[in-house]
């Protein structure tokens, strides 16, 4: 008999089993259903606006999902997964339903890779696609990319942890004021960032004036995923007041020159959205091309 509880905060025994549970789905999908940030939250302890719900069958827990409801703006984001041993009994719709029902029916959920279950569970709850984010690659092996000329009175320095976090959290707000999961980080996703295993400092960069004052300018933030032996464009940004210098590209010059050359990784990883166009050009310029594709759908009101 199964059973469908929501929890605002997992226990240690929820907690191993749902990160046992999203582990094996990984295995055998190719990717996780459930994203950093959603490891993050499970991870963190009560969070006002965040949701658990566990599906157990026999006690045994064979779905997950997690809603996000912190965005003051957006409807409530969530990511589900199923064991794979259990699938296509229903208990896909079953955690989708429980979301459906929390949320008040007004939903986004993300299905990572697109596969096509992922894509007949939302026909079947009713969700419409809305956002597509692909994951870009490019071999690093060989690169050739000169050391950029920086604009006149900017310098790059690397984030000082402290010094930096609140100055770095203005900046993120003000560049990502249009992304949603983004653009609302706080000291708390920063914290949980920081105690990652993959954390180091020396390879989060920052363009400021070098006239005293200190200003941010904008960012690169790069990631190791040392088992893959890939290095991640893991966030850039660029102030909006520093639109037009030029900043976005030299900033990713030197975060792949420090993935390439001072890490000696082969190959770089980024996402971004399939709509944004300008952004688009600059990667796939520098030789990224499309690896796979994540998509969100949403409930149509």
């Amino acid at each position: 008999m199964s059973d469908v509880v929501v929890r605002d905060e997992v226990s240690a025994a929820d907690l191993w089993d749902a990160l046992r549970l999203i582990d094996a789905a990984a295995r055998v999908d190719g990717q996780s259903s459930v994203s950093e940030q959603g490891r993050l939250l499970l991870r963190g302890g009560q969070r006002q606006g965040v949701k658990h719900v566990m599906l157990r069958l026999h006690g045994e827990l064979v779905g997950y999902a997690q809603l996000d409801g912190t965005d003051p703006v957006e409807a409530p984001s969530a990511e589900l997964v199923v064991h794979p041993a259990e699938r296509g009994r229903g208990y896909g719709r079953a955690l989708g339903a429980a979301l459906l029902a929390e949320s008040g029916h007004r939903l986004r959920v993300w299905a990572h890779g697109g596969h096509p279950a992922a894509r007949h569970l939302a026909q079947s709850l009713g969700l419409v696609l809305f956002r597509e984010l692909r994951q870009l690659r490019r071999p690093l092996d060989g690169l050739r990319l000169d050391e950029p000329t920086l604009p006149e009175g900017v310098t790059v320095r690397t984030f000082v942890p402290g010094q930096d976090d609140a100055a770095w959290l203005e900046l993120n707000a003000a560049a990502f004021a249009h992304h949603p999961e983004q653009g609302a980080l706080t000291q708390q996703d920063l914290d949980a960032r920081k105690a990652e295993a993959w954390f180091d400092p020396s390879g989060f960069f920052l363009a400021v004036r070098d006239d005293g004052t200190e200003q941010l300018l904008g960012f690169h933030w790069t990631k190791v995923h040392t088992a893959e032996g890939v290095g991640e464009v893991y966030v850039l940004g660029v102030a909006p007041e520093a639109q037009g210098l030029g900043l976005g590209k030299i900033l990713t010059t030197v975060g792949l020159r420090y993935l390439s050359r001072d890490r000696g990784l082969p190959t770089a990883m980024l996402y971004v959205d399939a709509d944004n166009a300008p952004a688009l050009s600059v990667y796939e310029g520098l030789g990224f091309r499309t690896y796979e594709t994540d998509l969100m759908y949403r409930t149509e009101s």
